[in-house]
């Protein structure tokens, strides 16, 4: 006879994490997202999920053309929509430039957490994503610091075989940072450190984190949620397009994932990814406010 499972019982592995996870939950109260996803939480099928992964891809193409059409419209505004071309191929493009593209794709990230919760969650947009702060996220702040020194070590055995390997590893904060002047710099900083942290980990580990985790479920035991955080991360690490950072976006992303699938909530991870990117920022600001621009 088949033994039936009371619903007092863990799902199977749930010892596993319960025991990992119990001095973690006397601390902050959280429940993993394995355990949430034992519950019903959302994605609560597999079909669900699937169109969770569907909305993400959407969202991401989406940006794509919404931060087309705001530089554009940008472009308009300032009296340069003839020279678009020209500005796209520019190192340190100017700050409204950068700022209008990173509006549109947070759009598109937006637009994929609003149809994965309006079309197949609870239409409770925060619990869905699990948008929730406590106190003890301020834990992420050395968790982002350290981000920043793993993936400096991580490169260490093979930036001497790069050519100019730091002035490449800065490019992309440079890009971000180098056209800005005065106030430009504090909106630049504002959209790196606050805007970027909250869309990011609400795409990639609100929506696709969670879509992977109801995938790959609890198979193997711990096999499916180390398989969901590391196909996340390598997808974070991905669509940022720069290969020679893949790799240390991709480590930073499994980092972020990890926190998220332990907390089930975002507010730890956005935490973390403030820091990460403030310590990556002040590397480039600092250096240019004071004229050593080549050293960043």
């Amino acid at each position: 006879m088949t033994p039936v499972r009371r619903a007092a019982d863990p799902a199977p592995g749930g010892v596993r994490e319960q025991a990992g996870t119990r001095w973690w939950g006397v601390l902050t109260s959280d429940v993993p997202l394995g355990r949430q996803l034992d519950d019903g939480a959302v994605p609560a099928t597999r079909s669900a999920a699937w169109m969770w992964m569907f909305y993400a891809g959407l969202g991401f193409l989406g940006g794509q053309v919404l931060a087309a059409v705001t530089v554009a419209v940008a472009a308009a505004l300032a009296g340069r929509y003839h020279q678009l071309v020209a500005l796209s191929k520019l190192a340190e493009p100017p700050t409204w430039y950068v700022v209008s593209t990173l509006f549109g794709l947070w759009g598109g990230f937006l637009g994929a957490a609003v149809l994965a919760s309006r079309l197949r969650g609870t239409k409770r947009f925060g619990a869905d994503m699990g948008i929730r702060f406590r106190w003890i996220d301020l834990i992420g702040i050395p968790i982002g610091f350290a981000g920043q020194y793993l993936v400096a070590l991580l490169y260490l055995p093979v930036e001497s075989h790069v050519r100019n390997f730091h002035q490449q590893f800065s490019a992309p904060a440079q890009r971000l940072t180098g056209g800005a002047h005065g106030i430009g710099w504090f909106v630049v900083g504002l959209a790196t450190v606050v805007g970027a942290p909250f869309f990011e980990e609400l795409f990639f580990r609100g929506v696709v984190l969670r879509a992977l985790a109801r995938l790959f479920g609890r198979w193997g035991g711990w096999v499916g949620p180390t398989l969901a955080i590391v196909v996340s991360g390598l997808l974070f690490g991905a669509i940022h397009a720069e290969l020679l950072q893949f790799a240390g976006l991709a480590v930073f992303g499994v980092l972020l994932g990890a926190v998220s699938y332990r907390t089930g909530r975002l507010g730890m991870n956005i935490v973390a990814h403030a820091s990460f990117n403030l310590l990556a920022l002040t590397a480039v600001v600092l250096p240019a406010a004071v004229g050593l621009r080549g050293l960043a």
